[in-house]
């Protein structure tokens, strides 16, 4: 019979000026996006605001930026590059470098004054529980922002027995078991947004700030901040002119502490939570927290604790610090 056995074969060779076939771009892609991703972190402060405010929108989510590595990670294994898993590598030391201290528990133990913020959204079905909730808390002073005509009665009659002393000023009052003098409104806005007071704590007077910045929208035209950007400044001159050595100021600053654009009042304070806080603390929106806009800031005091309470009928989450004076 004849045999009908093939015989091997034997690849062509390519036909000459044939070029080389290239190797795949994707890791080469994938290094790219990695050490672009480093970069913007690492240079988070220098991204400019002059388009949309971009610098500012980026700082409010930077801490989000970190989800990029895992998902560089799965891409670099798909792609079974070595390479690119090392690339890696930069934008999660940069990450680690900016957040890793806020992953740690940074509270210390002792006694001082217990300070409480709180937005407590106009629509809040509850405003009554919310009300008990916070004074559950145990703080010593509350500052809360978006009171209602018709909340307002509410938070006075719940809070009456654990605060005897308290001051509302258009949507913003200061509820404290201390003392409450030289009350008056801050003009940050064209309508009141912001209400300063003395307390007199036990370990001596203390001024307090409780401030409500304009609100943010992301749109077409950017991160549409100029309000509220108007609204710290004015905050922050006030705070500048603050004769009282030991000052707080809590509230809703529609921000981020690393917002360049609320630089001229974050320059002067030092945010409790950074300090002496456990985790990023996040307070919007409440049932699922993206972003710390909530915030106790202070100066000529020691953060001891900070700490965000759970949810109650408002948009926001409560932020507290323990402050020695």
């Amino acid at each position: 019979m004849p045999n009908t056995q093939q015989a091997p074969t034997t690849p062509e060779a390519p036909a000459p000026g044939t070029p080389p076939a290239r190797r795949p771009a994707a890791p080469v892609l994938l290094c790219c996006t990695a050490l672009l991703c480093a970069a913007l972190m690492a240079l988070h402060t220098v991204i400019p605001n002059a388009a949309l405010n971009l610098g500012s929108l980026f700082q409010t989510l930077l801490p989000w930026t970190g989800l990029a590595v895992p998902v560089l990670l799965v891409l670099a294994a798909v792609r079974r590059s070595r390479l690119a898993a090392v690339a890696v590598l930069a934008p999660a030391l940069v990450w680690a470098t900016l957040f890793g201290g806020t992953l740690t528990d940074r509270r210390s133990t002792g006694d001082g004054l217990t300070v409480l913020s709180h937005n407590v959204d106009e629509g809040n079905p509850d405003p009554a529980g919310t009300a008990r909730a916070l004074a559950g808390a145990g703080a010593d002073v509350l500052a809360l922002v978006e009171l209602s005509r018709k909340s307002t009665p509410v938070y006075e009659r719940e809070l009456a027995a654990a605060y005897p002393h308290h001051a509302v000023l258009g949507g913003v009052g200061l509820w404290s078991r201390h003392r409450l003098t030289e009350v008056r409104e801050v003009p940050i806005m064209p309508w009141t947004r912001a209400v300063r007071a003395t307390a007199d704590t036990p370990g001596g007077p203390v001024a307090v700030y409780a401030a409500h910045l304009a609100s943010v929208r992301v749109t077409a035209a950017g991160f549409t901040t100029d309000r509220r950007n108007e609204a710290a400044r004015a905050l922050a001159a006030a705070v500048r002119a603050e004769p009282a050595p030991r000052a707080v100021v809590l509230g809703d600053f529609n921000g981020t502490y690393r917002d360049r654009a609320l630089a001229p009042l974050t320059s002067q304070l030092r945010s409790a939570h950074r300090e002496a806080g456990d985790g990023f603390g996040f307070t919007y929106p409440a049932g699922f927290p993206v972003v710390r806009i909530d915030d106790v800031l202070v100066r000529g005091m020691t953060p001891l604790a900070s700490w965000t309470l759970p949810a109650t009928g408002s948009d926001h989450r409560p932020v507290a610090a323990r402050l020695r004076q």
